[in-house]
C-alpha cells in the first residue's frame, strides 16, 4: 500500500472509530487515535498476518498491551477481513464480543489485555516459544506511556534483553497524557529511551503520525542482532480532531452530534487534502 493510500486509510480509521464510539457512547477516544497510524502500518504494510489463516503458526504476532484503546485495533481488524465491519455496530452491547478490551473471543486478538502492564510479558514469552520453536515470526506489541509504572513491564523488559529476543518489538504511543493527567505529573517515566537502553534494548524514535517515518523504522527491524527492539512513537493523544488534540478529557469522552459533526468535518477536508 502507498503512503498516499496509507494516508487516506488513517482518515478512515478515524472516521470509524469516532462512529463506532459515539454508537456505542462509550471508548477510549483521545488514544485510539494517538495509535492509529501506527496501527494503520503494522496492519496494511508490516505484519505477515492473514485473516483466512490466523492459526498460522508462522505468522506474526500482534499484542496490543495498551488495551483500553480497543476500538482502534477494531476497525483495522475489520478492514483487513478478520469479521464484518457490521459487528461493530454491537459494540460495547449486552452480549457483544466487541467489548471496551480485547478479548480472544474476537478473531484476529491474539491475547485478552487491558490490566495494564501486562503486555509487555505476554510478547516475552510468545518470543520465547518462538525461538524455541526454531519460528521466524516476530512479536510486536503496543505500550502506552501511562502503563510504564507497571513493574511487570521492567521486569519483562529485563527478560527480553536477557534472552536475546532480536524478534520482539515494543513500540510506545508516547501522547505525554494519562487518565488523570500528563504522564510526567503522575508518574514520570522520562528519559524512557535511556531507561531501554540500559536494560539491553535497542531503541529509536520516531514521528507516530509520520506513515514514511513509520515505515521506514518498521521495516529496519530488528535494530540490533541479539537485542528486542524499542520505538518510542511521539504521538499526541485525540490526532486529527483539532478540540480533542492534547485534551486530557479526551481520555475517554465521548463526542455528542454537534462534535461528532465537527470531527467528521475536519476528517474530511484532511482526506481532500491528501
Amino acid at each position: 500500500m502507498s503512503e498516499q493510500e496509507l494516508a487516506h486509510k488513517s482518515v478512515e480509521y478515524r472516521r470509524k472509530i469516532l462512529k463506532y464510539i459515539v454508537k456505542a457512547n462509550a471508548g477510549h477516544t483521545g488514544g485510539s487515535l494517538s495509535c492509529i497510524d501506527i496501527l494503520n502500518v503494522l496492519y496494511n504494510h508490516t505484519l505477515n498476518v492473514d485473516a483466512d489463516d490466523f492459526g498460522s503458526p508462522d505468522r506474526d504476532r500482534y499484542i496490543q498491551s495498551k488495551g483500553h484503546t480497543v476500538e482502534a485495533l477494531y476497525v483495522v481488524l475489520a478492514s483487513r477481513g478478520f469479521f464484518p465491519e457490521s459487528d461493530l455496530e454491537t459494540l460495547c452491547k449486552y452480549r457483544s464480543h466487541y467489548i471496551g478490551h480485547p478479548t480472544r473471543k474476537v478473531h484476529g486478538v491474539e491475547q485478552n489485555t487491558g490490566a495494564l502492564g501486562h503486555g509487555l510479558s505476554l510478547s516475552v514469552g510468545t518470543a520465547i516459544a518462538g525461538k524455541l520453536d526454531k519460528k521466524n515470526y516476530r512479536v510486536f506489541t503496543l505500550l502506552g506511556d501511562g502503563e510504564l509504572p507497571e513493574g511487570s513491564n521492567w521486569e519483562a523488559a529485563l527478560s527480553a534483553a536477557h534472552y536475546k529476543l532480536d524478534n520482539l518489538c515494543a513500540i510506545l504511543d508516547k501522547n505525554n497524557l494519562q487518565i488523570t493527567g500528563p504522564t510526567a505529573d503522575v508518574c514520570n517515566t522520562d528519559p524512557v529511551d535511556k531507561k531501554f537502553e540500559a536494560f539491553g534494548w535497542e531503541v529509536r524514535h520516531v514521528d507516530g503520525h509520520d506513515l514514511k517515518q513509520l515505515k521506514e523504522t518498521f521495516d529496519t527491524l530488528p535494530f540490533a542482532e541479539g537485542k528486542p527492539s524499542m520505538i518510542i512513537a511521539h504521538t499526541v493523544k485525540g490526532k486529527g480532531v483539532s478540540y480533542m488534540e492534547n485534551q486530557l478529557k479526551w481520555h475517554h469522552g465521548v463526542p455528542n452530534q454537534k462534535q461528532y459533526a465537527e470531527a467528521l468535518e475536519e476528517l474530511d477536508l484532511q482526506d481532500e487534502n491528501i
